[in-house]
């Protein structure tokens, strides 16, 4: 096996391991903000979850192009 596939393979498996263990403390701010709409803090929080989803999109666009571009590089 060649060094793309395993940097790969390392990038999803590290990357999914990080955003599960991550999803517990989101859920936990999510339901701080509905339950106190209008707060400072409720704000901070806000940032936070959509910094976390932006970067779960980051994530798995670069998780794809990995993918293909393995796929390019093997059989193309």
């Amino acid at each position: 096996m060649d060094l793309l596939l395993w940097i790969t393979i390392g990038f999803i498996i590290i990357g999914f391991g990080v955003l599960t263990s991550m999803k517990k403390g989101m859920e936990s701010r999510l339901a701080f903000i509905t339950a106190k709409t209008e707060d400072v803090e409720s704000s901070k929080k806000a940032k936070t979850i959509i910094l976390w989803i932006i970067s779960t999109t980051a994530w798995g666009i670069v998780s794809m192009v990995l993918i293909v571009w393995w796929f390019h590089n093997h059989y193309g």
